[in-house]
């Protein structure tokens, strides 16, 4: 489920684009998924089933006059059902009021199903090979997928325009326990890249 992939493909007049707030973001993601290593979905082919989790760490950007560097949020999916997001409750109040606002401009896919925004406490924990994250209701736990060599997979010329120094990982630990939905994986799809947008 991209950045904006729910959203319809529409072509604003020149008031209307004047009108939209103007925001840029450099991100890191790391996400995993239900399906198999590689995910079809990051090639245009979703699959029928995809539950997943995805961080976002902006590290810089700007959503009209406010700074987006430091925003960390999760987004877990059942691709084209719901999502559910979980914002930092390190954010400053100013920090989380701007991503509220972002939300439905920049992840229009994700905010448009959500079934819940709140804030709760986030953990992050690069260990190298190994990647992880976490809220309360949702466990990702991604490790280096390696290629011939032992070096890391990488992918480029991917569709989603907003991936770029994409690594292939798969799931050590995928776990998710909410009213919206539950699931347990091992060894499926993850990776980490950087995404790069604006609008």
């Amino acid at each position: 489920m991209g950045v904006a992939a729910a959203a319809p493909l529409v072509v604003p007049t020149t008031v209307a684009a004047q009108q939209r707030p103007r925001w840029s973001i450099t991100a890191d993601i790391a996400e995993s998924c239900s399906c198999d290593v590689p995910c079809s979905c990051n090639f245009g082919r979703p699959e029928r089933v995809c539950h997943g989790s995805r961080l976002y760490q902006i590290r810089e950007g700007q959503f009209e006059d406010a700074d987006l560097a430091g925003i960390n949020f999760v987004v877990s999916f059942h691709m084209a059902n719901w999502t559910r997001i979980y914002m930092d409750d390190a954010l400053s109040t100013a920090q989380t009021e701007t991503l509220e606002q972002l939300l439905p401009v920049a992840f229009a896919g994700f905010d448009a199903g959500a079934h819940v925004k709140e804030s709760v406490p986030l953990n992050i924990r690069d260990l190298g090979d190994t990647f992880e994250f976490s809220v309360p209701e949702s466990l990702v736990r991604i490790r280096l997928f390696p290629g011939i060599d032992g070096s890391p997979i990488t992918i480029s010329g991917l569709p989603n325009s907003t991936y770029y120094q994409y690594v292939q990982y798969e799931s050590v630990a995928h776990n998710h326990d909410s009213e919206s939905g539950s699931w347990s994986h091992s060894g499926s799809n993850g990776f980490r890249s950087v995404m790069r947008a604006s609008g």
